[in-house]
């Protein structure tokens, strides 16, 4: 069965900051895909403005260089490229010069049925001076939308004096702060599972659940990105990504599958999270660096070496686990196990909801003890939902238990493509849907839970434990789980995987 596709209204779609990497390789591949699906055609416009002096020619030369290397090539068809890169165009232009605003004045159209959105690819110190032109230039409607990459801060008074600037400008129901998590087909799913279903929601509370974990690692490195220095683990995964995920998780039912009544129950578990400061901040957080590996030829630079030299003895975590908990009926007693890093053993996202041991067992005779099922929720790679139950191996002379997964495989249920997730974030702009956007109220909740921790690492004496690279992170990390009796889900443990 294919999915039914609902072409949106004519669109404006102003991308500031037009010639970095973001665009190149996520939102023309991604529009590329929605344009080959037939959801919008060449009565839209895509509108490139960055400080570089390209032209028309150009924008469209590097949108089907991103076309050719990003999207799969059973996808791309020329006669298809070219229609689509009729699309765009190119306006050279210093955002902070205000003398240099009236080329892209004469490319917005002022047809009222022709959506106009700006999307802010560039460094959030010029969000503010961005949006301040608008207004003043009067490419402002009260219909437009404004989207904001991450990072939205470094902190919450960082985080509310950008937002403060967006706000003079445009309201809240206008601005979509973006995270692509959010956008991921598995993690929409998660509300299916949950609220489409009357199998889990009896059991989805402290009662039958023991724990919960969500890893989201990678197996690159940080690389030379100067951003990740200034960011590193907590800040630039925790804060959005991981939370967003331990909101849709923990939160309760909402009336209804609008936007707000949503982001409501998401900003209530934020709230509710315990906080972690001074002490416990050591107790219940480990942090980590890379080191390198050399094996055989092949070598990995550690995080050190990576770095320039004026940044060398950096402290900046490329590891972070912790222990988060919520405090709420539902949830009280139940620990939420986070970890997330760079270099590690494999490139994986996952939830796991691990339910509580059965009460009592009656097979006394029986090989193999009987495990507590198990729930997986597969984001990236091969996205799909696990569950492990315990049933008789077959066959005779006596019982013999055996744990296996209940195995619903995207890839193998439905036969097609599974969209990244900027392909339904970008047309959700377009649409006017700000469900898997983050609201204001929600940002700053979760600010206010990470400051302290960053704040009591910023004050201790001792730097991030170091790993090595390929591995699963710092020893403490597996310390942290396993006192409370408990271990990381990996790979490894899934039979038949």
């Amino acid at each position: 069965m294919s999915s039914r596709i609902i072409p949106v209204s004519p669109f404006d779609y102003v991308v500031f900051g037009a010639t970095g990497d973001l665009t190149r390789r996520k939102l023309i591949p991604a529009l590329y895909y929605r344009f080959a699906d037939g959801q919008f055609d060449e009565q839209s416009r895509i509108i490139g403005v960055s400080r570089t002096k390209w032209d028309d020619r150009k924008f469209r030369a590097v949108a089907r260089e991103a076309v050719g290397e990003f999207v799969k090539k059973d996808h791309q068809d020329k006669k298809l490229l070219e229609r689509f890169v009729s699309c765009f165009s190119y306006i050279p232009n210093d955002v902070t010069d205000p003398k240099g605003w009236a080329e892209l004045r004469a490319s917005l159209r002022d047809d009222e049925n022709v959506v106009r959105a700006f999307y802010l690819a560039v460094a959030p110190n010029i969000f503010g001076p961005i949006c301040n032109y608008l207004d003043k230039k009067k490419y402002w409607r009260a219909d437009a939308r404004v989207v904001l990459e991450k990072p939205l801060g470094h902190d919450l008074a960082s985080s509310r004096q950008i937002n403060d600037a967006v706000a003079e400008v445009f309201s809240e129901d206008q601005v979509y702060r973006i995270d692509h998590y959010l956008g991921k087909e598995t993690v929409q799913n998660l509300l299916a599972l949950r609220f489409a279903n009357t199998l889990f929601e009896p059991i989805w509370n402290s009662a039958h659940i023991d724990h919960v974990q969500i890893t989201v690692a990678e197996s690159i490195g940080a690389g030379t990105r100067g951003y990740y220095d200034e960011s590193g683990a907590l800040r630039d995964m925790i804060q959005n990504h991981i939370l967003q995920l331990l909101c849709l998780v923990a939160m309760e039912p909402p009336a209804s599958d609008e936007a707000n009544a949503l982001r409501d129950e998401k900003l209530k578990v934020l709230r509710a999270l315990k906080p972690i400061a001074g002490e416990a901040v050591h107790k219940t957080s480990v942090r980590g660096q890379y080191r390198g590996v050399t094996s055989g030829d092949a070598s990995v630079a550690s995080y050190q070496d990576e770095l320039p030299e004026e940044k060398k003895g950096s402290h900046t975590e490329t590891f972070v686990a912790l222990k988060a908990e919520v405090k709420n009926w539902r949830w009280a007693g139940v620990p939420f196990y986070i970890r997330t890093g760079k270099r590690l053993a494999q490139r994986v996202s996952e939830i796991v909801i691990q339910f509580r041991a059965i009460p009592h067992s009656i097979f006394a005779h029986a090989v193999g003890a009987p495990n507590p099922n198990k729930l997986v929720i597969r984001l990236q790679p091969d996205e799909g939902v696990k569950m492990f139950l315990m049933i008789k191996d077959p066959g005779p002379g006596g019982l013999r238990l055996r744990e296996v997964p209940l195995n619903l495989s995207f890839a193998d249920t439905f036969a097609t493509r599974t969209p990244e997730a900027y392909e339904r974030l970008l047309l959700d702009v377009v649409r006017g849907n700000q469900t898997l956007f983050m609201r204001r109220d929600e940002l700053e909740a979760a600010w206010a839970w990470i400051d302290p921790i960053r704040q009591a690492w910023d004050e201790a004496a001792e730097g991030p434990q170091t790993y090595t690279a390929g591995t699963w992170g710092p020893t403490g990390a597996i310390a942290l789980i396993e006192r409370d009796g408990r271990t990381w889900h990996e790979e490894s443990d899934d039979p038949l995987a």
